[in-house]
């Protein structure tokens, strides 16, 4: 396969044997700028898709720099909860001079755990979900970059692991902003009251989850890291960029509960 161009917002695309042929450009109000799932390039997406003409794992990667600029903690090395996060792992340590070790290995043998019916069997489902590589941490400080905490149940347990495998000590940076709000929009987002970010615990988390240090990065620096590149090309070729995106925005409704659209109940 490769790459041949995306679809524009909007867009409807025919695709044929012969060619790609746009039907039609459904037109955003005038003045309302484009608003693009920022969690597409936090989560969802696959590494090596490409939105607004940059790679979501190059926008992960920036994310861990920013992150490491507003959230540094002394420390022995950096590594992730394999693999989503791996990315901004590797720019988190990038940017803080340490080095990126693995910590953890998946156990290909277990299943999902998510789809357990209660709590503990989830809990006893991460734990069992990974090895744990002992000789790469032991009597070390950690810092474990992940990409979003939502209920806070996945990271207790692998943080547990760790300390009783010797880790020194346990940091948790988050390359995403607290998720605080549902998405109407089409994404699956547990309701208010599960979001660990709504819940009291909220205020203690490293107490909660067992970490010594909880950061998360502020949606300033995610909005940031996302735009950056888009913005740069926007600068060099405005008339390019106009054409391909319009006035440039992003949805943040499940960070900063900014809804895109007006909510008609």
């Amino acid at each position: 396969s490769r790459y041949y161009r995306e679809v524009l917002p909007g867009e409807i695309v025919k695709i044929s044997r012969h060619d790609v042929q746009t039907l039609d450009v459904v037109r955003r109000s005038e003045g309302d700028p484009s608003a693009f799932c920022i969690f597409e390039y936090v989560y969802f997406a696959r590494p090596d898709s490409i939105f607004e003409g940059q790679m979501v794992y190059s926008v992960r990667r920036r994310c861990g720099q920013q992150l490491a600029i507003e959230a540094p903690v002394e420390a022995d090395l950096v590594s992730t909860v394999p693999e989503s996060a791996t990315p901004a792992a590797l720019g988190y340590a990038q940017k803080c001079g340490l080095p990126y070790v693995e910590v953890l290995c998946k156990n290909r043998y277990v299943g999902r755990t998510f789809i357990q019916p209660n709590m503990r069997l989830r809990q006893l489902g991460v734990a069992k979900k990974f090895g744990v590589l002992s000789d790469n941490f032991k009597g070390k400080r950690v810092v474990i970059i992940d990409d979003s905490i939502v209920r806070g149940n996945t990271i207790s347990p692998i943080i547990k692991l760790l300390r009783e495998s010797g880790a020194k000590e346990v940091h948790i940076r988050v390359a995403s902003p607290p998720i605080r709000f549902p998405c109407y929009m089409g994404i699956n987002i547990p309701t208010k009251e599960e979001l660990i970010a709504n819940r009291p615990e909220f205020h203690d988390l490293a107490n909660y989850i067992g970490a010594d240090s909880v950061v998360y990065l502020s949606v300033e620096g995610l909005v940031s890291s996302v735009q950056e590149s888009i913005k740069a090309r926007q600068d060099n070729n405005p008339k390019t960029q106009k054409s391909f995106m319009g006035k440039l925005g992003h949805c943040t409704a499940c960070l900063t509960g900014d809804y895109p659209v007006e909510l008609e109940w």
